[in-house]
């Protein structure tokens, strides 16, 4: 059965955004679209307080907004396999729901509730760091951009003989597959900090090892990918400083999960609230 990208709406102007990416995303990736909304009913499953008539309120609610988006993802992508669905739960159990049969979840960065108002708090956040699929956060102005994907890698974790970590390689692995299908250039920035009292010549020699072990963390994607584009940046500066200022340009930003983190780290949280287009989140542990 092929993995359907899923999206998650809550019929904002974000969500929508989400709702068009998650659309051309299902059409690069040929794989359906199914499009998702949670409708928390709260106090209303408790005997004592359940509210006449919230039920019905809550579906009738949830089928116009999931008729509207599936309405767009069919404009916007006309004769891709669209399905929805109505889920009465919360966001975060629905999100980890569909995340055991998706291929990617989407969702956008701020809305009304639900999917797109989820990824703002440190429960949407810890949350995402847990679906073992990858998970793209909708940032950014729907505009004209430069056909670059932005990759994060952190090369001071504890590598593997190839000279990168398995995180690397997910994000790396991702990042030129994405490329591949939007006939783009991958940009890789390490971004790293010196120490205050590292001696210079220390500095200039940990800058050229930095260049080295990209280099070979590169070495085996471009030879699977030899028609896509590769530049590379060792900037010293912080990650989330280096990964947004190049934010804008990009049509995507990958990272993984932060410094030996069981969930995603400092990076990832700084990324998705400040970078200027959709962020995907791989290699995160499920």
């Amino acid at each position: 059965m092929i993995q359907p990208i899923v999206v998650g709406t809550d019929g904002s102007s974000r969500a929508d955004l989400a709702v068009e990416w998650a659309a051309d995303e299902a059409t690069l990736r040929r794989r359906p679209l199914h499009i998702v909304h949670a409708a928390e009913r709260w106090d209303h499953d408790m005997p004592f307080y359940t509210v006449p008539g919230t039920c019905e309120s809550l579906t009738e609610t949830g089928e116009h907004v999931l008729a509207e988006a599936v309405e767009r993802a069919a404009k916007a992508r006309p004769g891709l396999p669209v399905t929805s669905e109505l889920v009465f739960d919360a966001p975060v159990r629905a999100l980890r729901s569909q995340g055991r049969r998706a291929g990617e979840i989407v969702v956008g960065h701020r809305g009304l509730g639900g999917f797109a108002g989820m990824l703002l708090g440190s429960t949407g956040l810890r949350l995402a760091a847990h679906v073992p699929v990858p998970t793209i956060v909708v940032r950014g102005e729907a505009r004209e951009r430069q056909h670059e994907v932005l990759a994060g890698v952190d090369l001071s974790e504890d590598t593997e003989a190839s000279g990168a970590s398995k995180a690397s390689e997910a994000v790396l692995r991702y990042a030129f597959e994405a490329a591949a299908l939007r006939d783009a250039w991958v940009h890789v920035v390490h971004a790293w900090q010196v120490p205050a009292m590292l001696p210079t010549v220390s500095v200039c020699e940990a800058e050229a090892v930095t260049r080295d072990r990209l280099d070979d963390a590169l070495a085996p994607w471009r030879a699977r990918y030899p028609d896509v584009g590769v530049v590379e940046q060792t900037p010293r500066a912080h990650p989330v400083a280096a990964l947004t200022a190049c934010s804008s340009r990009a049509v995507l930003l990958v990272i993984g999960p932060g410094r030996r983190e069981t969930r995603l780290g400092s990076v990832g949280h700084g990324v998705i609230h400040h970078a200027d287009c959709p962020v995907a989140l791989v290699g995160l542990p499920g």
